[in-house]
């Protein structure tokens, strides 16, 4: 199953967000909230619904998601994604983020749960204007009770791109190839806060100290919000590292979901730019 999906944000004359367009396709569907209490927000929260069976082997999903300038999104799982197996190649899920100028994107996805002989790729991307600001989640459960993981692996690339070449180059998502080599020379003369794979399936390095240490759940959460820990900062099964140049990197592992989760949240918590004053204009998901 191929699928693309899109959507576009941006900020209305009033300072709330409005969804410019929204263009979705099983198995991933995408549900803004609506009713009073969407109404009272400036950010737009948007549900992410998996309609189908997904990601099941050979499905190739692809999201864009663009925010433009001022604007706040907070995407959300409703429920975990279960990685499957098939006969056909892997499945695979690429994820494109655009954010504008002094604008915000929260992506908190449900847990993915890589079940056995099940073979997964996701690729997540991110442009981030100089003055924006990101929070990434990624939660993965090797395998289900009693089984072993299949196999995975992601990677996740964060780039800052300059103010000026940024608003040379923005246009709206689906543009021509001309358009699509012009991004390229956008992010050729960005700068890189994150490069980073993670791999599920080797049991020898799932045992190692250095990546699971036997623990069967691996959450680590981008954080590109406000002023960054001088040093890294860790606890019970769980670390805040400052990248080099801007952003943190929180990372737990534990023998279930909620544990890891729980993690996450001491890890995000202990973060300096993750307070009420910074995030008073902003949502914020707990």
């Amino acid at each position: 199953m191929r699928a693309r999906t899109v959507l576009v944000v941006e900020r209305g004359p009033d300072g709330r967000g409005l969804v410019r367009e929204l263009r979705s396709q099983s198995p991933l569907s995408l549900v803004p909230r609506r009713g009073t209490a969407a109404a009272a927000e400036s950010a737009v929260t948007v549900h992410m619904v998996g309609s189908a069976s997904t990601p099941l082997a050979g499905d190739d999903v692809e999201l864009d998601v663009r925010v433009g300038p001022g604007a706040d999104v907070v995407l959300t799982g409703v429920a975990a994604a279960v990685a499957l197996p098939g006969l056909a190649k892997p499945s695979s899920l690429a994820i494109r983020f655009e954010i504008g100028e002094d604008a915000s994107l929260q992506y908190l996805p449900e847990p993915t749960v890589i079940t056995a002989r099940a073979h997964h790729h996701t690729a997540l991307s991110a442009e981030l204007h100089p003055t924006a600001r990101l929070r990434a989640r990624e939660v993965l459960v090797a395998g289900r009770a009693g089984e072993p993981t299949g196999r995975y692996r992601g990677t996740v690339r964060v780039e800052e791109t300059p103010a000026d070449l940024h608003e040379r180059h923005s246009r709206p998502l689906g543009m021509n190839e001309s358009a699509v080599r012009a991004g390229r020379a956008v992010r050729e003369q960005g700068r890189v806060l994150l490069m980073q794979t993670q791999e599920l399936g080797d049991l020898p390095l799932g045992r190692s100290a250095a990546h699971l240490a036997g623990r069967r759940v691996l959450g680590t959460e981008v954080l590109i919000w406000g002023d960054d820990p001088g040093s890294g900062v860790a606890g019970d099964w769980w670390s805040l590292t400052p990248l080099a140049r801007r952003g943190s990197l929180a990372t737990a592992v534990g023998p279930n979901a909620v544990v890891a989760q729980r993690g996450l949240a001491e890890a995000v918590a202990a973060h300096p730019g993750w307070t009420n004053a910074v995030l008073a204009a902003a949502p914020v998901l707990r």
